[in-house]
This record gives C-alpha cells, sequence and structure tokens, in this order.
C-alpha cells in the first residue's frame, strides 16, 4: 500500500505494455501530420499554381495602364444624388453671374477700370437674346437702385456696357432699353412723391442713379465726339420740380442730395442754353425755407444749398481777377487764413477788424524773424522758428494777442 502512495504518477504504467511497444516521439508525429496535409492538398496547390501561371501569360493587363472608372456606375450614383436632393446640375444664370459682379464691383470700386473688360466678355458671350439682354437692363437698373451707394458704379457700367456689348438688335440696344427702363420710372413720379415711405424711398434712388447717368452716360454725336444726353437734362428738371412740389423732408433731401450731385453740370447746361431754370430754383428753395414746415436741420441743408451755388458750386478760378471785390466775388476771402477768439468764435477776413489783427500778427512774426537773424551764428541751436511746436506756437501768438489787447485797454 504504501509503495503505491509513494509512486509518482504515471509511475508504473508501463508495467502493463508489451514488451515490444514504444511511444512515438512528438517530433515524429508533427513529421507525420505535415505530410499527410501536404499529400492531402497537393494536387489542388499544383493545379492552380498552373492556373495562375497561364492567366498570368494571357492576360492583356498593364501596370502603367490608367486609372479605370466604372462609367455606368458613376453616372447611376450622381443620378440617384440628384433625384435624392431635388437638384440639377447646371451652369450658372444670367441672374446670378450679374449679382455676383455688381457684389463684386460695390465692394471693390476701385477694381472698376480692370475688371470691367472682363466682365464684358463675358457678358458678350452669355447674352446672345434679345430676351437675355432685356433681363440685364433689368437687373442692373434694380441693383444700381438697390445697393447702397452703388448708383455711381453702376452709371459707369451702363456707360461702358453701352458702347461695348456686342448684340444690338433692331427692338434697342443696351442704352435704348435703359432709357426706357428709366423713362417707365419717370412716368410715375407724381405718384412716386405722396406714396408711401417704401414708394418714396425707391423714387428717390431713381432720382440719384439718373443723375448719375446724366453725368456718366455719354453719346456719340454727328461728329464722333461724347457728349451728354439732352433728353436726361429734361427729364432732371422735370424731377426737381416734382420734388420741391411736395415739400416734405425727405424729398427735399433727395432734391438737395441731386442738386450737389449734378448742381454744376446742370447750371453750365442751362446757361448755355439761355435758360434761367437754375435761378428760379434757387429762388423757390428760398422760399421754402422761409415758408415750408420742414424740419430745421432740413433748413439749414437748403441754406448750405444756396450758399454752395453762391459760391460757383465750391469751384476756385485758377486766378482771381484783379476787379474782384468782397462784393461781386464769394471767394474773395476762401485762402485767408481763419483764426479764433478766446471764447471760439471764428476770426476770418470778413470781419473789419481782421486786416488790422492780421497785420499785427504778421509784423509780430517778422519781428522774431528778424531777431532770431541778427543771432544766428551764436544761437543757432535755438532756433524757435524751426522747432518750435505747432501747438505751442498757436498759444504764444494768442499770449501775445491778449497782451497787446491789455496793453491797449
Amino acid at each position: 500500500m504504501n509503495e503505491n502512495f509513494n509512486r509518482a504518477p504515471g509511475a508504473g504504467r508501463s508495467r502493463n505494455l508489451p514488451a515490444d511497444a514504444t511511444l512515438p516521439s512528438t517530433d515524429s508525429k508533427r513529421q507525420s501530420v505535415g505530410q499527410n496535409s501536404v499529400n492531402a492538398n497537393g494536387p489542388s496547390v499544383s493545379m492552380g499554381c498552373n492556373n495562375l501561371d497561364s492567366l498570368v501569360e494571357s492576360s492583356k493587363l498593364s501596370a502603367s495602364a490608367p486609372e479605370f472608372f466604372p462609367t455606368a456606375v458613376y453616372q447611376n450614383d450622381v443620378q440617384t444624388f440628384y433625384e435624392d436632393n431635388d437638384e440639377t446640375f447646371n451652369a450658372p444664370s444670367l441672374a446670378d453671374m450679374v449679382r455676383d459682379f455688381l457684389c463684386h464691383l460695390s465692394s471693390s470700386p476701385g477694381m472698376f477700370e480692370s475688371d470691367v473688360e472682363h466682365i464684358t466678355s463675358v457678358l458678350n458671350s452669355y447674352v446672345t437674346t434679345v430676351e437675355l439682354l432685356a433681363e440685364l437692363v433689368d437687373l442692373i437698373y434694380t441693383e444700381s437702385t438697390a445697393i447702397p451707394n452703388f448708383a455711381y458704379t453702376g452709371a459707369r457700367l451702363c456707360n461702358y456696357l453701352s458702347h461695348h456689348l456686342n448684340l444690338s438688335p433692331p427692338s434697342g440696344n443696351f442704352r435704348q432699353l435703359l432709357l426706357r427702363k428709366c423713362q417707365k420710372e419717370f412716368e410715375q413720379r407724381d405718384e412716386a412723391v405722396q406714396g408711401d415711405t417704401g414708394t418714396q424711398k425707391k423714387f428717390h434712388a431713381f432720382a440719384l442713379f439718373l443723375g448719375e447717368l446724366y453725368l456718366h452716360l455719354e453719346l456719340k454725336s454727328g461728329k464722333g465726339t461724347l457728349t451728354r444726353a439732352h433728353i436726361l437734362l429734361l427729364a432732371l428738371k422735370d424731377l426737381l420740380n416734382t420734388l420741391l412740389s411736395s415739400p416734405v423732408d425727405a424729398n427735399i433731401i433727395c432734391a438737395i442730395k441731386l442738386l450737389k450731385l449734378t448742381g454744376s453740370a446742370l447750371d453750365d447746361a442751362w446757361k448755355e442754353r439761355g435758360d434761367p431754370f437754375m435761378e428760379e430754383l434757387i429762388q423757390r428753395i428760398e422760399t421754402i425755407v422761409l415758408d415750408a414746415t420742414c424740419s430745421r436741420d432740413v433748413r439749414q441743408m437748403l441754406l448750405k444749398l444756396v450758399e454752395l451755388r453762391s459760391s460757383d458750386w465750391g469751384r476756385v478760378c485758377a486766378a482771381v481777377t484783379s476787379n474782384a471785390t468782397p462784393d461781386n466775388d464769394p471767394n474773395y476771402f476762401m485762402n485767408e487764413p481763419t483764426f479764433y477768439t478766446e471764447d471760439g468764435t471764428p476770426f476770418t477776413a470778413a470781419d473789419p477788424e481782421y486786416a488790422e489783427k492780421y497785420q499785427e500778427i504778421m509784423e509780430r512774426q517778422d519781428y522774431f524773424c528778424d531777431v532770431g537773424g541778427e543771432n544766428e551764428t551764436e544761437n543757432d541751436e535755438y532756433d524757435f522758428d524751426d522747432e518750435m511746436d505747432p501747438e505751442i506756437e498757436e498759444a504764444f501768438e494768442n499770449f501775445c494777442l491778449e497782451s497787446e489787447r491789455k496793453r491797449q485797454q
């Protein structure tokens, strides 16, 4: 019993085996398994290798061939995509393209000269029918009166297209269609000035755009020279009459802007034709200042407009005639310096004591220049005339003026 419990597990098991029986080794078992598997798969592997060799020999494929795209599958995928999204793949429409061009010119007006030729060439390739030409005119007119501060660039674009757009059908070229569009808006002027706020705002934008067109739209005369459109001169005359016939603040402000924009050109054109309309218009404005129930700010704007016209719309003559006086030349004091008193009141050449005080200032400046000139070699580093700060110099002059005034008292 003890002998059996003390033996190691598995010990003595060989006692019952036959004498000639031997256990196979692990290596021999692996070899037999591997050989059996090779023997089992041998025919299939050799057949696969033969098939592969034959395919390689008979194949026409090349590693340098271009990429292959399954056309049918791609078209089906694209068609399915647009059917799911209810979209179609089309070229951009004329409206989208024109709005993009106008938006670019509105955000970068300085690029007009460099980009307008390219824009015109693209439009020439698109606008090939009468319907597209009419659509182009409507688009440019609408955007020019809707985009803030775009009337100037829009008028320049209209002038360029009127000379460089290829399509010119018998029914009307670009310029003729544009003027017809303006004619339709012009005929509604009486209702527009008395309409609601939105209607008035739309009409005022049209009036300012028409003013820009008068300044920039050029026509070729019979002699080949470029002139302004006379029809627009007549239209602006009627527009100004219409605006001032309903003297509410919005209409008056529009008339003021229109006159500031075109006043000098209109004044010259009417004078050449012997038309005294500008004089009549100024008298009418003066009457509105006295009688109309416009606001105080609008009244001040009207007075400034009258003053602007009295100065020939701010134009300064190249040379002042010898017989110019403060009474006959509104620009007589324009180039004289302006001083300010202690309480901030402007002291200009129009004041009676200006000449005397100005002469004293000039003599005082000459005195200091003379003193500096006598000691130029000794006090070069203290050249006050060159190194004194402008604010300090102004304070010093005011101090001298005050001292002189107290001395005279």
